[in-house]
């Protein structure tokens, strides 16, 4: 993606993100001749200014998003701007939005790379890729998760924009527990004895009781040996 990569944090799963500074205003350049014809909007950019358009059109839908749902936005640079989308599962998903020359980049961190099962995890992200919208799964060259898109500039609209950013929340937050599960089984069942071993709650390991239940409770009734006699 065209915006630098920040270090991630391997101990976590979930790599912080640095957040950009408050709205910085875009150029005078970009911002178009008043009374434009054709545009339907006084002061908005000419046709031959399609990434002007596209930073407006940005804006605008982050801007709804933000009145109506608990989702923030930054813009840290003209064309760039930072999206947070609480979550469920996860704590919240932040999505970078870079509107280049030709196109919309999208880019959202997932989750860091899996301890274990690289191989059932990538199989399980790239079968998912073939039902997505918008944006697939990536791998970075550290072996972190994302998500990774492209919309061609006159393709951005707000309706895009919504469906996009809706289908990074479902594939990061949605599938963050799945993700888990699959890639630090490991991870969970050590911190689960940890805290267990310390009196300390266990609540928000609750989604993966199955994985550190001790084997006697996951056994039926009639299991063992013997159980028949």
């Amino acid at each position: 993606m065209a915006e630098p990569r920040q270090t991630p944090d391997r101990t976590d799963p979930e790599r912080p993100e640095t957040p950009g500074t408050p709205e910085t205003p875009e150029p005078p350049e970009s911002r178009g001749t008043p009374g434009t014809p054709g545009t339907g909007t006084e002061g908005a950019p000419g046709p031959a200014d399609p990434a002007g358009r596209a930073r407006r059109t940005v804006e605008a839908a982050l801007t709804d998003l933000a009145e109506g749902t608990d989702a923030r936005w930054e813009s840290p640079a003209p064309g760039r701007y930072v999206v947070t989308l609480p979550g469920t599962r996860k704590l919240s998903t932040t999505c970078s939005l870079v509107v280049g020359e030709h196109s919309l980049s999208v880019n959202a961190f997932v989750i860091r790379r899996p301890d274990e099962n690289h191989a059932e995890v990538h199989r399980w992200l790239l079968e998912r890729n073939t039902r997505l919208y918008g944006v697939a799964y990536a791998l970075d060259g550290l072996g972190d998760v994302y998500l990774a898109g492209r919309l061609p500039l006159a393709s951005v609209t707000a309706e895009e924009i919504d469906r996009v950013l809706g289908t990074v929340l479902e594939q990061a937050d949605g599938a963050f527990n799945t993700l888990l599960e699959k890639g630090f089984a490991g991870a969970i069942r050590r911190e689960h004895a940890w805290r267990t071993a310390r009196g300390e709650s266990t609540r928000n390991l609750e989604a993966f009781a199955h994985l550190t239940r001790p084997p006697a409770e996951t056994a039926g009734p009639d299991a063992g040996p013997g159980a028949s006699d």
